[in-house]
């Protein structure tokens, strides 16, 4: 086909995808071209539009380092990231889940822990807090021996790679689930953070008047064989962005009741002063493939 009009160039782009050997492959470009052709037309593209949007993504990739990537945080604030993640899991799509974004942070080897131990590695502010963990399959039934990385900010909002005053690996550990499924730790309370907004995901967070923070969290990862690997992240109940979350990553099954509580009661330890907080949190893992993601970072 020699293309006349501009109808034409769909036409003629999804007749040369047609030939693609993959179907997965060839279904995905099919849908692609048919949307991105649609959108070009429904908002009548400028060519300056067009040639600003190029830059747009050209900045995308001169923004990523081996330390940032400016992709997936573009991708968690347009809110793609957590369409993807619910549209995978929960009965795909179908059912209330426990997982969530991965996040930027998460490193591989974090430190074996004992249950009921400190991931507090070196010394660092903020109310203590005492966390219980349940993992159960969708029938109820409690899941023993899974690995789960936990891995969370300070209240300064810094993890521990942004962070000079904090130990390497701090805030950060693995634990393995009893024949209960269950396990424990202690920390200290985190809080929310801002995400970067020097490059074009900032340029997108200003022109769409929002702010740029997000809601305090606690990461949770958990690896058994014969179970889809189960990524979280539990969100502080009385967070004042919890919703406004830049990332768009709040749920409803993933606020926690994080419970405070004051001075007259007595710590679970005789070293706790002032406030503190008690976390008991269930999680639940889908049948399926084990598989660790990649860290974002090195």
């Amino acid at each position: 086909m020699i293309i006349k009009r501009q109808e034409d160039v769909t036409t003629k782009v999804l007749e040369a995808f047609s030939q693609t050997p993959s179907p997965r492959v060839r279904e995905i470009l099919t849908a692609l071209v048919k949307h991105l052709h649609g959108f070009a037309r429904d908002v009548r593209l400028t060519e300056k539009e067009f040639e600003q949007a190029v830059g747009f993504v050209v900045g995308l990739g001169r923004k990523t380092t081996d330390t940032h990537n400016e992709a997936v945080l573009m991708a968690g604030s347009l809110g793609l990231s957590a369409l993807v993640c619910l549209l995978n899991n929960g009965n795909n799509g179908q059912t209330e889940t426990t997982a969530n974004l991965l996040g930027p942070f998460w490193r591989m080897n974090s430190p074996r822990t004992e249950s009921g131990g400190s991931i507090i590695r070196s010394p660092t502010p903020g109310p203590a807090i005492f966390v219980d963990v349940h993992l159960k399959d969708t029938d109820g039934k409690p899941i023993a021996d899974a690995e789960c990385d936990v891995w969370h900010s300070s209240t300064e909002g810094f993890y521990e790679q942004q962070d000079p005053k904090q130990a390497d690996m701090n805030l950060r550990g693995k634990f393995t689930t009893d024949a209960n499924g269950h396990f424990s730790f202690r920390s200290i309370k985190p809080a929310g953070y801002p995400i970067p907004i020097d490059g074009p995901v900032g340029d997108l967070v200003r022109a769409t008047n929002r702010h740029h923070y997000r809601p305090a969290h606690l990461h949770f990862l958990f690896y058994r064989p014969g179970f889809k690997t189960l990524i979280s992240q539990i969100y502080v109940n009385d967070d004042p962005v919890l919703e406004t979350d830049v990332q768009f990553g709040v749920t409803k099954a993933l606020i926690g009741n994080y419970i405070r509580h004051n001075g007259s009661e007595k710590p679970p330890l005789a070293d706790v002063e002032g406030e503190w907080y008690t976390l008991d949190q269930t999680f639940v893992m889908e049948r399926g493939e084990a598989r660790l993601p990649r860290p974002p970072i090195r």
